[in-house]
């Protein structure tokens, strides 16, 4: 699906591939952030096929007005794990409003790694 509203110059819409490689740029800049990690096998399958390497453990979901996203990260080892979540949480939430003028609904975060 993608994003879709009106406005005096016309017509805008945003594929949710674009709003996941935005999400992917924006998280990288996250103190604590190490990488993304494959949500589930297809990912993990996509990425050895290097099919999709940049949005590989992030999923967007668009309903309407409103933008649904999940990703799975690795943190880095010794930072607060919940500190980094919510500032992570609240950095793609602010950017990915600025950038495609919508609402973000939910974000998920699920920490699947340490990595030192």
């Amino acid at each position: 699906m993608a994003v879709k509203t009106n406005n005096i110059y016309g017509r805008i819409t945003i594929s949710d591939n674009t709003i996941e490689r935005f999400v992917s740029h924006v998280s990288m800049d996250c103190y604590g952030i190490v990488s993304f990690v494959p949500m589930n096998i297809v990912d993990r399958v996509l990425s050895l096929v290097r099919l999709r390497t940049d949005t590989c453990g992030i999923k967007v979901h668009t309903q309407g007005d409103r933008i649904f996203i999940d990703m799975a990260v690795s943190v880095k080892y010794g930072v607060s794990i919940k500190a980094v979540v919510e500032a992570l949480k609240e950095s793609v939430q602010y950017k990915v409003e600025r950038f495609t003028g919508m609402i973000v609904d939910t974000i998920n975060v699920n920490v699947k790694s340490i990595q030192r």
